[in-house]
């Protein structure tokens, strides 16, 4: 009995690493952001249905329980069935570009009008609000306190701010300062926060504490979000460079480049780490070494990120277009053409793939 609870307690203390295959919760998958998971998906999906919002989408879905949530830029949160129906909308009031992350039946996300939000996840109801100084852009990661017994939120705003606030209560814990925006979500696994900035610098951040740890110059500045896997950050940069660094040691160990510029976030799995970049190319690197095992050239800049599933990566471009690819290979499985550029990350579970478009629609695809 008492190793079944430290096993239950450990697996609190690193965010909820783990994945269920019938729910993506958060704008990776998981607090590592690693956009990994083993959910089985077709090898030839078919449109389910769409559902069209008040204006274009940039924000990823998330899902829970069949239910999909997603922000947009007319402003609000929305709440789909997973047969396609509007459950409910929450007015943010300004535009919605960040994934929202659910927890503990909450949902919880920002806007670009600087407001942390938590609502409930069944009735949209606020529950709480938080202001931070600037414009929030990336979703928000969680981690559970051992010593207090309670779980934390931590997010990023263009204030220069990684915050830290209660789950429960809303409330204000620490704040640590970079030297410029945070555009991206911090990763987490229970013990520091690891993100990029504007300010070119990679950041440790004790989550106890709010102090930082250590930094690590990236070269240019990050706009999008670091993939955690073990004392390993996998990130790309502005000026076309995709970095491994072993965060403990505080050097880097392999670059390459050619990118034009990331992006988008990384996908890292037992093996492999997977960015799409702005010269239109999807990358799969050997994550230890960082050879590069294939490439494929969409028709579009990429700038949303890809998740790996149990046999293919699945991405979206700017050509409009969402591909599947063979893991193994790079070889296209699957596309679909929507017609608009899409930005955003998809949300992946067995036997459904839900992704957002600039023509402000959210598309479900599966079999019938």
């Amino acid at each position: 009995m008492k190793q079944l609870i430290f096993v239950i307690l450990f697996c609190l203390s690193i965010g909820g690493t783990a994945q269920n295959f019938n729910n993506w919760l958060a704008f990776r998958g998981n607090s590592e952001l690693t956009g990994c998971t083993n959910a089985e998906v077709p090898k030839a999906p078919k449109l389910l249905w769409t559902y069209k919002t008040g204006d274009a989408i940039k924000s990823s879905p998330i899902i829970s329980n069949g239910t999909v949530f997603v922000g947009s830029n007319d402003g609000k949160l929305y709440a789909i069935s997973r047969n396609g129906e509007l459950k409910w909308t929450f007015d943010a009031k300004n535009s919605v570009e960040a994934a929202p992350l659910y927890l503990d039946g909450n949902i919880y996300f920002g806007s670009l009008e600087g407001k942390f939000f938590c609502l409930n996840a069944s009735s949209g109801e606020k529950k709480w609000e938080y202001i931070s100084e600037g414009q929030i852009s990336g979703s928000a990661s969680w981690f559970y306190s051992s010593e207090e017994k309670k779980k934390r939120l931590l997010f990023g705003s263009y204030d220069y701010f990684l915050h830290c606030v209660d789950a429960k209560t809303g409330k204000g814990l620490w704040k640590y300062e970079s030297n410029n925006y945070i555009n991206g979500a911090p990763a987490c696994n229970g013990e520091i926060a690891v993100f990029g900035g504007c300010d070119g610098f990679i950041h440790q951040v004790d989550v106890k504490t709010g102090r930082v740890k250590d930094t690590l110059n990236a070269g240019s500045y990050i706009a999008s979000s670091t993939a955690l896997d073990g004392q390993r950050a996998y990130f790309g940069n502005y000026d076309g460079l995709f970095y491994c660094a072993d965060l403990k040691a505080g050097k880097i160990l392999w670059q390459k480049e050619g990118g034009i510029s990331f992006l988008g976030s990384p996908s890292v799995n037992e093996d492999k780490v997977i960015i799409g970049a702005e010269n239109r190319v999807v990358y799969c690197y050997n994550k230890k070494t960082g050879d590069l095992i294939w490439q494929y050239k969409t028709k579009g800049k990429i700038e949303g990120s890809p998740v790996i599933t149990n046999k293919s990566v699945l991405i979206a471009s700017g050509d409009g277009r969402i591909y599947q690819l063979d893991l193994k290979t790079g070889t296209k499985i699957w596309s679909y053409e929507i017609g608009k550029a899409i930005i955003s990350t998809p949300a992946v579970v067995n036997n459904l793939i839900i992704v957002t478009a600039m023509d402000g629609r959210i598309y479900a695809f599966g079999e019938k």
